[in-house]
């Protein structure tokens, strides 16, 4: 918004950037958040520590993306960024995986970061980690499969990988508008087994509905994981230096270069509206008059709906996970299916080696969809993988979306952050408000990117 030429005023009852999805620092500040005593000072310094309260890996996709490893960051300030792209408060999965690295690139926002990328990709069967295969090399080398299951799995990563939607001749006699990713899995005579660790650790859908619906964007997924695992080996994902808190700061950075104002620690008192239009905010007894309004749940309770739960466990080990082949880093899947479940569980851990926790120390976090009245018994086929736990921190939060679009109000208003480790749902929200509050389609790459137009018309 501010690279466009919009006056953009970014308002933050926190006193950090980051908002529901910040990193907190140093960690006597985690301790205080969840009311736990210590931490002992067998932890090291609690400033070499920033703990990603909802922490995320960002797809890398890259023939140009370098080595990037993200998590999640502010819509707040990516709005604030992007009034080109209008957005405000953290996003979750936005765009196809791969956009959240786009937007990175596009906006330049990657001058202030630093990634490293993630050691492992693993799934979860039988009660054992495995290896996500994601190239023909990684499946012939799999213990997930037998030997014919390999021959037909290598046989649909090499027509994912050569598919080009512009290009009929890679489709093989298949309408990928019309033909089902189950009947798509059963031409290549695939087993349960292989098609749920595809469905759920390689093209990253987290339920079961995509089976019955049209093929092509399942190929998409595939081909995007396995393009960038070859570029990053040894796992497609990455993930930011110092945590994901530095996103939202990168973002407010270059919104702050274009004229973008920033008020941390400002309570918002009032939203004023004049014939059900947003006119102005009332923020510590002044007024500050906008025309659009972009915020997060938090800010707007009475325009949002409860639509589930979703239980995070973030847990201290001092140990890497097992199975992991002693991962500084990695992402878990848990399918659904494994643990007769609705929705998958997802892990994601991260070490000393991102600078975000002491020397020896890695950072686990479980998450997933709550399904009944006890969530914590359902994250513990997760919290058994990473045993012994030095010290866990167990949060439930109400999964809200916006009740109306926002066009008549111009109060948008961002989805909350759901239980996956990726930015799928988070990128496909953001591109979803940014039409609403543009009337355009997010494109990347134009030569809008750095135009300036100093109107005090919008």
């Amino acid at each position: 918004m501010s690279q466009s030429g919009k006056k953009v005023l970014h308002i933050d009852k926190n006193p950090y950037y980051g908002g529901e999805s910040a990193s907190i620092s140093p960690l006597e500040q985690l301790y205080k958040k969840f009311k736990v005593p210590g931490p002992a000072k067998t932890m090291g310094r609690g400033k070499e520590w920033n703990i990603d309260l909802i922490p995320k890996f960002f797809m890398a996709n890259g023939k140009k993306t370098c080595a990037i490893h993200l998590d999640f960051w502010s819509v707040q300030c990516i709005f604030s960024a992007l009034l080109s792209c209008a957005l405000s408060h953290c996003l979750h999965s936005l765009f196809a995986l791969g956009e959240l690295v786009k937007i990175l690139v596009h906006t330049e926002v990657t001058r202030y970061l630093d990634f490293k990328v993630v050691e492992g990709s693993y799934v979860y069967k039988a009660g054992k980690v495995h290896k996500v295969p994601g190239t023909e090399e990684e499946a012939q080398a799999s213990d997930l499969m037998g030997m014919f299951d390999k021959r037909r799995f290598k046989k649909l990563l090499l027509f994912a990988l050569n598919f080009d939607v512009r290009n009929p001749r890679t489709y093989q006699d298949m309408d990928p508008n019309k033909t089902t990713t189950r009947d798509l899995f059963c031409r290549f005579d695939l087993g349960l087994d292989v098609m749920e660790f595809t469905g759920h650790a390689i093209a990253l859908h987290s339920s079961e509905n995509y089976l019955d619906q049209p093929c092509l964007e399942t190929i998409r997924r595939i081909k995007l994981y396995s393009e960038s695992l070859s570029r990053h080996n040894p796992s497609p994902y990455i993930y930011p230096v110092y945590g994901l808190g530095e996103l939202p700061q990168g973002f407010a950075r270059l919104s702050a270069e274009y004229g973008g104002t920033f008020l941390l620690n400002r309570a918002v008192d009032e939203i004023v509206m004049d014939n059900g239009k947003v006119k102005a905010v009332k923020s510590d007894g002044k007024l500050f008059h906008c025309k659009q309004l972009i915020c997060d749940p938090s800010y707007v309770p009475n325009r949002v709906r409860k639509v589930g739960r979703v239980i995070r466990v973030i847990c201290l080990l001092n140990h890497p996970v097992k199975n992991t082949h002693d991962a500084n880093s990695c992402q878990i899947i848990l399918p659904q299916a494994q643990l007769n479940r609705k929705s998958d569980i997802y892990i994601s851990v991260v070490s000393y080696a991102h600078n975000v926790a002491s020397d020896g120390v890695y950072i686990a976090t479980v998450s997933t969809t709550v399904e009944t009245s006890n969530p914590e018994k359902e994250v513990q086929p997760g919290l058994e993988l990473l045993e012994p736990i030095m010290q866990k921190f167990v949060s439930v939060h109400n999964l809200v979306v916006p009740n109306e679009d926002g066009k008549r109000s111009q109060i948008f208003v961002s989805r909350s952050y759901d239980s996956t480790n990726h930015f799928e749902t988070e990128c496909e929200d953001i591109k979803d408000m940014y039409h609403r509050i543009t009337g355009a389609e997010l494109r990347f790459g134009g030569s809008h990117r750095h135009q300036s137009h100093n109107s005090d018309d919008d």
